[in-house]
């Protein structure tokens, strides 16, 4: 569970509500149903109109993402494991890895090592990791975008709603008493529009992007550790190369079983 997402969330409803009350604005002034049919059903319209059908599907799956942190495998891991398998390559061959290899849970990573193991050029294994690797930043890119959109869109629609508001108050003038409350109603469609917009679809789809930058780095690292494998590098220059990929101020607390010169 990603618990900064689930503070965020929790925390941007209590700051309206709270706010609301400080402001001595009544909570169920945003008992709204028309205002809610407005801006949740007209985001949804507007993302069935802006994507096709597949990618409409993944709404429900891109929001769940946010609350959960891609299991990834810690970098300190992964300099331990490939020195470990430089280790093992340098005494007994390349194919000795191969009992490595089912060991992996990584498909990413299993299936650069098998192609490695397998005696494939170096470039064809370079090409085949990168085209993968664009494949995956082109689809977390889709999904990121499908939120982005749904952001754009529900503050658009709150002041719609607050348009049709609008209409149906100015309707009530010759009854004083109930356009005050129409006109106040007017203006919850423009609350719930921005509030979804810049408290949920665009925070969310920026940590969708946060998540696809920590994946699309893993691989890297990922890539450049097998490209160093097949290339007979010894454990201390892999260790040395994959170091680029950890901050500075990470680096010293990560502890490897050392390598052969």
């Amino acid at each position: 569970m990603e618990i900064a997402t689930v503070i965020g969330v929790i925390g941007g409803a209590a700051s309206l509500f709270v706010g609301m009350i400080m402001k001595g604005a009544p909570i169920s002034a945003l008992n709204n149903p028309a205002a809610f049919l407005i801006i949740i059903m007209g985001t949804v319209t507007c993302i069935f109109t802006a994507f096709p059908m597949e990618g409409v599907k993944q709404w429900p799956t891109l929001v769940k993402k946010a609350f959960f942190k891609p299991a990834l495998q810690s970098r300190d891991e992964l300099v331990a494991l490939f020195i470990d398998l430089s280790q093992i390559a340098r005494r007994e061959g390349i194919l000795a890895l191969e009992s490595k290899v089912q060991e992996i849970e990584d498909p990413f990573f299993k299936s650069g090592l098998s192609m490695v193991i397998d005696g494939m050029d170096p470039e064809f294994v370079s090409d085949v990791l990168d085209a993968e690797l664009t494949v995956m930043q082109a689809r977390h890119g889709e999904g990121k975008l499908l939120l982005q959109q749904a952001g754009t869109y529900a503050p658009t629609l709150g002041v719609l709603g607050a348009v049709v508001g609008l209409i149906a108050a100015l309707a009530s003038m010759d009854d004083i008493g109930k356009l005050g409350h129409a006109i106040a109603s007017a203006f919850v469609a423009t609350i719930l529009g921005i509030y979804t917009a810049y408290c949920i679809w665009l925070p969310m789809a920026n940590k969708l992007k946060i998540f696809s930058d920590m994946e699309i780095n893993q691989k890297r690292m990922i890539i450049e550790g097998i490209l160093s494998l097949q290339a007979g590098d010894s454990p201390t220059a892999i260790e040395a190369k994959l170091m680029v990929f950890i901050p500075q101020s990470e680096r010293a607390s990560i502890k490897t079983s050392g390598g052969e010169g």
